[in-house]
């Protein structure tokens, strides 16, 4: 057994079966002062106030009054892909749109040329540099997408590194076949949809998910619809919903039982309303509003009309090129008006979520795996995106 003595701050406790928060409790959690936390085969086994009783056998770690967390958990990623897009960023200085990029053969094609010229050995070392990032910076559990091959081979050889990356590291990794990120080079849109619907097979012998893109320029309520029928009974829905304009991609999604609908920088009522009493967890992605300079989503709708809500990075090459969750706390406590609890609770119990692993990850539960943040004394849950870039770790609890 392992024991974490001397915790000045307890935080993230929820009670066992509270697998999501929503509405006026996802500003609560609990927390505990003066505490300490016991480990055995990796899980959470109590915890409590005080000095603990006993085992005398246990291997101890004092935490000189830090505080301990909940890793972060990011539903929302695409760190694996090739070389860099830092042209696009003097194109976006410059004053051009995502969409403008797109149309001149920039963005996802792009990153999709990349790395079809990029060998799967090289892909691996190039995203584990962004995973092993990620990991240092507190997040326990990711999700990661293809997106970046458009055709069968390159699509299969993203979502073999992503399956490598998750044999390879102690964080829980999510797979994603997202082949419908784009229209691949050398197709017709419709020739194209039905290539990603021939896909999903071979894909869902990796992938643990599937997502369409499903937006203004890219695919259609009715391509989505196909796409996801095909992948019924093999893959569970994700949608890249309202990133362009209002889409109806969360109505598409929350159709088929998608486990998240994401991006939601544009919403009407009409999206708040389709998500009631569904399984479905709104997620939003602030570092893609931050650098392509897009609306923030109304993440305080959300929450005042019942709803629980996500948060993650969106780690990418062309849109948020950042997997730091405590920049996406700040961007949602600054330009969202969420308070450091809603979105503390967005980062990890909420957004573990929406990958399938709360019953895991996401909180202090007895049973839970013990994915940890010890931090330095002085820290609190106000702090962490007050203070976004302060240094904050001293250990990852794995």
């Amino acid at each position: 057994m392992k024991v974490i003595y001397n915790i000045g701050l307890l935080a993230g406790i929820q009670p066992e079966g509270v697998l999501r928060v929503s509405g006026a409790d996802q500003a609560r959690t609990g927390v505990l002062e003066n505490a300490w936390l016991a480990i055995e085969d990796g899980r959470i086994v109590d915890f409590g106030s005080g000095v603990m009783p006993g085992p005398d056998r246990a291997s101890l770690i004092d935490a000189h009054g830090g505080m301990v967390i909940p890793g972060f958990c990011d539903s929302h990623t695409h760190v694996v892909y090739a070389g860099s897009r830092d042209g696009e960023f003097l194109d976006k200085i410059r004053g051009l749109s995502y969409e403008e990029i797109a149309a001149r053969g920039g963005g996802i094609l792009n990153s999709a040329d990349l790395l079809h010229r990029t060998s799967e050995e090289d892909l691996y070392e190039q995203s584990m540099v962004r995973v092993r990032e990620m990991m240092e910076k507190g997040t326990v559990a990711m999700e990661i997408k293809s997106g970046y091959g458009l055709n069968p081979a390159d699509e299969l050889k993203m979502l073999r590194v992503i399956k490598r990356i998750k044999e390879t590291v102690p964080a829980c990794v999510k797979s994603t076949f997202l082949g419908a990120h784009a229209i691949g080079r050398g197709y017709t849109h419709e020739d194209y949809v039905q290539a990603v619907i021939d896909m999903i097979p071979a894909a869902a012998e990796y992938a643990d998910f599937i997502d369409v893109f499903c937006d203004e320029g890219f695919f259609t309520i009715g391509d989505t619809d196909r796409i996801l029928s095909a992948a019924e009974h093999l893959l569970t829905p994700k949608i890249h919903a309202n990133e362009l304009a209002v889409s109806g991609g969360v109505q598409i999604g929350v159709q088929h039982k998608a486990l998240s609908v994401d991006h939601l920088e544009n919403t009407t009522q009409a999206e708040i309303e389709a998500l009631r009493d569904t399984w479905t967890m709104p997620t939003f992605l602030p570092g893609s509003s931050f650098f392509l300079g897009l609306p923030y989503g109304k993440a305080r709708d959300f929450l005042q009309a019942g709803l629980g809500i996500a948060l993650a990075s969106d780690y990418n090459p062309g849109s948020s090129p950042s997997g730091d969750m405590r920049f996406v706390m700040a961007l949602a406590c600054i330009k969202m008006k969420l308070t450091p609890i809603e979105a503390f609770n967005a980062v990890t119990l909420n957004s573990a979520y929406a990958m399938g692993i709360s019953s895991e990850y996401g909180s202090i539960t007895r049973g839970k795996r013990a994915a940890l943040l010890l931090t330095t004394p002085g820290w609190d849950l106000t702090k962490l995106p007050y203070q976004y870039q302060t240094p904050f770790l001293r250990e990852v609890i794995w």
